[in-house]
């Protein structure tokens, strides 16, 4: 079978688009298409339901999801045991969510080629859920996320703590005289909790912003308030293009490595060690930008 029919099937099942799945694959939405067809045909059902809002599982597609899942991590544990009997060639293959690269991801990958050049590394950035089905089906052997994952064959380890501030472009401001620029950011499930019950003023925004990693360069030219990390708005508030909102509450954003279980020790052993060392830069700066906000 054709792995990249059964790639292109989780995109989809994961998006409940074949648009958005086309776009995460960096194909055409006619070769997502073509490629539910072909699969559909080999399986003999129809695996999806077209509907206006997009597409849904039909039975059928429920029932073969866990089996394509399952595939494609055999595959993967396959592909790796092969690879390891060369043992000049090691690969470690790194998801994270966007607003994680800059600050963990390049940082750690730095440390990785600097200790181990023979190491040979895959970053990828996807959104969470592309990120779970990629660690699921082994096309990753970590991930940087900022909610842990309970899942069967996964172990998450919660890395730092990170304050998130409210900032806009005007001194002195308030959260009621920043209530009409609000514009909300999704930094996940806590912190939209978090939100809905510290801030029932600013329940119903006009803008809201799916991906953190935009919202400071959203900012700095537009005027607006919303909550950003210290380390993002640090340069901004420091020359005076962002302030902090004075009465508006502080919010914690853990960060966390998931990792597969299955992954060779010693490669483990190598990169997590590297992430340490990436966590004590990561600790200094975050120490030196809270000092001087």
């Amino acid at each position: 079978m054709d792995l990249q029919l059964i790639k292109t099937f989780l995109e989809v099942a994961a998006t409940g688009s074949f648009g958005a799945a086309a776009g995460r694959l960096f194909v055409t939405q006619s070769a997502v298409s073509l490629r539910i067809q072909r699969l559909e045909d080999q399986l003999g059902r129809p695996l999806f339901e077209r509907t206006k809002a997009g597409v849904v599982l039909t039975a059928a597609g429920r029932e073969f999801r866990g089996f394509a899942t399952m595939i494609l991590r055999n595959w993967e544990q396959a592909r790796q045991r092969v690879s390891a009997l060369d043992e000049r060639a090691r690969t470690l293959a790194i998801g994270a969510e966007s607003t994680l690269w800059p600050r963990f991801g390049f940082r750690w990958i730095d440390r990785l080629r600097e200790g181990h050049p023979e190491l040979e590394i895959r970053a990828v950035l996807a959104e969470p859920d592309g990120l779970v089905q990629m660690a699921l089906s082994g096309e990753v052997q970590v991930m940087l996320t900022h909610g842990p994952l309970d899942r069967p064959g996964l172990h998450s380890e919660r890395l730092i703590e990170e304050q998130l501030v409210m900032v806009c472009p005007w001194p002195e401001a308030t959260v009621e005289s920043v209530a009409p620029a609000y514009t909300l950011v999704d930094w996940g499930p806590e912190f939209l909790r978090f939100h809905e019950a510290a801030l029932p003023g600013l329940a119903n925004p006009r803008l809201t912003l799916s991906d953190g990693a935009m919202a400071a360069w959203f900012l700095r030219s537009r005027p607006c308030a919303a909550y950003i990390p210290t380390r993002l708005a640090h340069a901004s508030l420091e020359t005076g293009q962002l302030f902090a909102v004075q009465d508006a509450p502080g919010f914690s954003l853990v960060s966390w490595a998931v990792w597969r279980e299955d992954t060779d020790e010693e490669l483990r052993s190598v990169a997590a060690r590297a992430l340490a060392d990436t966590l004590s830069l990561v600790r200094e700066d975050a120490s030196e930008v809270m000092e001087q906000l």
